[in-house]
C-alpha cells in the first residue's frame, strides 16, 4: 500500500527535471550554476539528515578515492543531461536516459556476467526503439549532438550503478551517506568550473521565479525522489520500484509537450513505447 504510490511519486519526481530546469536554462542561467545550486541545497538537507541520525561522516582514504570516482560519474551524467536539453526535447532526452539499465547489462557482459536471453531480447528491442526515435522526420529533425550527450548521460549513469553494486569498499556506507559525498563531489567541481569561467555563481539567476525553480529542482526531482525510491524499494523490492522508474519519462514527455510546446513525432513516439516497453521487461523478468 505504501510502496507502489511511492515508487510512483519516484518517477514522477525525478521526470520533473525539465520543469524547472529549461526555464533557468532559456533565462540565461549557466548550467555549472544550476546543477551547483541543485547539489548544493541537496547536500545541505542530506548533511542535517545524517547529523540527526548521529551517522559518522567518517570514511577510509580507499572510500574517499571511490566516492571522488563516483561523484564525478554522477557529475558527468547531469551536466550531459543538461547540455541534451539545449538540442533536443526534453521528453526525448528523459528517455535516453533511461536506457542506463541495458547499459549497465551491457557494462557486466565485460565484467564477465552473461545475461540472460531475455536480457539480449531487451537489449535488441531497445536498441531498435532508440534507433527509431532518433530518425528525423521531415516535420522535426532530431539533432544528433543532444542524442550523443542523452546517451552520455546514461553510460556515465551506468557506470555509478556498476561501481556501487561490485566495490568492495563502499559497500558499508548507507545509501544517505554514498548520496551525500557524491553530490558533495558535484557541488566542488560546478563551482570549480563556474570560478574557471569567469562567471558569477548567480549570474542568470535573477527573479523570485528563478530561485523557485532551483528550490523545486532540489527538492522535487532531487530529495523527494530519492527519498520515494528508497520507501518503494523497501516496501515492495528493488525490482518493481525499478519498472516504476518508467513514469520518469513519461512525465518528461507531458511536460515536456504541454509546457514548453515540444512536438513529438511518430518516431519518437513509438521508439520511446518500444524502448521503455524493453527496460521494464528486462526488469521484471531478471528480478535484479
Amino acid at each position: 500500500m505504501i510502496g507502489y504510490p511511492a515508487g510512483i511519486i519516484a518517477g514522477i519526481t525525478y521526470g520533473l527535471n525539465p520543469l524547472f530546469a529549461v526555464p533557468l536554462m532559456k533565462h540565461g542561467a549557466a548550467i555549472e550554476s544550476i546543477l551547483f545550486f541543485r547539489y548544493a541545497f541537496a547536500v545541505l538537507l542530506l548533511g542535517a539528515f545524517l547529523l540527526l541520525r548521529r551517522e559518522s561522516l567518517r570514511i577510509s582514504p580507499r572510500q574517499a578515492g571511490v566516492l571522488l570516482m563516483l561523484g564525478l560519474l554522477y557529475a558527468s551524467s547531469s551536466l550531459s543531461l543538461f547540455e541534451a536539453y539545449r538540442c533536443i526535447e526534453s521528453g526525448l532526452a528523459t528517455t535516453l536516459v533511461f536506457l542506463y539499465p541495458v547499459l549497465v547489462a551491457i557494462i557486466m557482459v565485460f565484467l564477465r556476467v552473461v545475461p540472460s536471453w531475455r536480457v539480449w531480447l531487451a537489449i535488441f528491442v531497445a536498441f531498435i526503439g532508440v534507433l527509431i526515435m532518433t530518425q528525423s522526420e521531415a516535420s522535426r529533425p532530431v539533432n544528433p549532438v543532444g542524442v550523443s550527450l542523452a546517451m552520455a548521460s546514461a553510460l556515465f549513469y551506468a557506470f555509478f550503478i556498476v561501481i556501487i553494486n561490485r566495490n568492495r569498499a563502499i559497500r558499508t556506507l548507507s545509501n544517505p551517506l554514498l548520496t551525500f559525498y557524491a553530490l558533495l563531489v558535484g557541488a566542488a567541481l560546478f563551482i570549480a568550473r563556474t570560478a574557471e569561467a569567469g562567471a558569477g555563481l548567480t549570474s542568470g539567476i535573477a527573479t523570485a521565479a528563478d530561485w523557485g525553480n532551483l528550490l523545486g529542482l532540489s527538492l522535487f526531482p532531487t530529495i523527494i525522489s530519492t527519498a520515494t525510491l528508497a520507501i518503494a524499494t523497501r516496501n515492495i523490492g528493488a525490482t518493481k520500484a525499478s519498472v516504476l522508474g518508467v513514469f520518469e519519462p513519461v512525465t518528461a514527455i507531458i511536460v515536456g509537450t504541454l509546457v514548453f510546446g515540444e512536438v513529438l513525432t511518430t518516431n519518437i513516439i513509438v521508439g520511446i513505447l518500444l524502448s521503455m516497453l524493453a527496460v521494464a521487461f528486462m526488469i521484471a523478468t531478471t528480478k535484479r
